[in-house]
């Protein structure tokens, strides 16, 4: 499982050896299950020594007629403590394990929930949503990258493997595309490492975005067709507000976007998706069963949803797979709304406690821009 708990210790064990050490990403076989899966390991070039626990690593693994053998991918470079990363960068994902490269940033106000601030900046909670707090927003990088096809089918904690879906561009105000293997990734989840590598990432898009650059450092400069694939579809897909909140040890985070309106049977259809990430923080291992939504239209209605699981799933958060993430979408016919709700865990002894879902907006743009163009080449 390509996700394995590539955690806040892994943060620290990179920072703290980086500086003398330089590390391999290496790949190793599970010769339990005798299915190719991902184990972390490091590997020191200086002293030759595999790290310990605090350093684990991800790796990938190639079947070949006789057996499985260990391939270097690349070699980690310094956390970025402060400033962002550049287009190009290459970097695993540091709670779902994959490999991927940041395409470009985005600056987004982050609104947690754990965090009490000063009533001034604050963002006061929308009508009928628990409690009364006001929480202040934090400027914070997001990246749309793109995700390693490679890594995809090992990806068990997430529903799919894009963060972005699109209306399509005709009449049927249901009909939705995705892009597969596109995702929006917060800072403190990139581990940034270099490859030497000329196409290092397999996906249909990284020789359209992207181009080598040796003298460059990260070596890949982004073409003219992602400049103005970006500049197209901004409104589509730049997030502006992430929304966090933790119950008893379950954080979720929530990044609503809009994704336009359609007219469907002489009125407005208001569309958005969002993104949800399900983590669990403690040791103890608990399951989601339950989701109870609430969403509030501008036009006065009240919305009341309840249902087993989300997308069809109902899963377990543990130390080996802490998180779970997944979309979902949304329609009104007025042009703002919000929602809010709980999700119901479940104890490993069969008791339940509800975990809090922050409330957020949806907010549709001021100028409806045309539909999203630039996905087909």
């Amino acid at each position: 499982m390509a996700a394995c708990a590539l955690r806040r210790g892994l943060l620290s064990g990179v920072s703290k050896f980086s500086r003398k050490h330089s590390h391999r990403i290496l790949s190793v076989p599970d010769i339990n299950s005798g299915n190719e899966v991902f184990k972390p390991r490091l590997q020191c070039r200086a002293c030759g020594l595999l790290g310990g626990v605090q350093q684990k690593m991800f790796m990938s693994s190639r079947n070949r007629p006789e057996g499985k053998v260990l391939e270097p991918v690349g070699v980690f470079e310094a956390v970025k403590q402060h400033g962002k990363y550049e287009t190009g960068q290459l970097f695993l994902h540091s709670v779902f394990g994959y490999r991927g490269i940041v395409l470009f940033p985005w600056h987004a106000r982050l609104y947690d929930r754990d965090i009490t601030p000063p009533v001034s900046d604050s963002k006061p909670e929308p009508p009928g949503a628990h409690g009364s707090k006001e929480v202040k927003g934090k400027t914070h990088t997001y990246y749309q990258v793109l995700i390693d096809t490679r890594d995809c089918p090992h990806i068990s904690q997430r529903s799919q493997t894009e963060a972005v879906t699109f209306l399509a561009n005709h009449d049927d105000s249901r009909a939705l595309y995705a892009i597969p293997g596109l995702d929006y990734v917060s800072h403190e989840d990139i581990l940034p490492y270099n490859s030497a590598e000329q196409i290092p990432i397999q996906h249909e898009l990284f020789e359209r975005f992207l181009m080598y650059n040796p003298p460059k450092s990260p070596p890949f400069t982004s073409r003219d067709t992602l400049k103005a694939w970006q500049e197209k579809n901004h409104p589509w897909l730049e997030l502006s507000d992430v929304h966090r909140e933790t119950t008893e040890n379950i954080r979720v985070t929530v990044i609503p976007f809009y994704m336009g309106m359609r007219e469907a049977q002489n009125s407005h259809v208001y569309w958005w998706r969002y993104c949800i990430r399900l983590e669990n923080l403690g040791n103890e291992v608990v399951q989601l069963r339950e989701r109870h939504w609430r969403i509030f239209s501008l036009s006065g209605t009240l919305e009341t949803v309840r249902g087993r699981g989300v997308v069809g799933r109902e899963p377990v958060l543990s130390k080996e797979q802490p998180a779970f993430q997944y979309s979902s979408h949304v329609s009104l016919q007025a042009p703002s709304g919000h929602m809010w709700g709980t999700f119901r865990i479940e104890r490993t002894d069969g008791s339940h406690f509800d975990v809090r879902i922050p409330p957020f907006s949806l907010e549709s743009n001021k100028d409806d821009k045309a539909p999203p163009a630039g996905y087909t080449f």
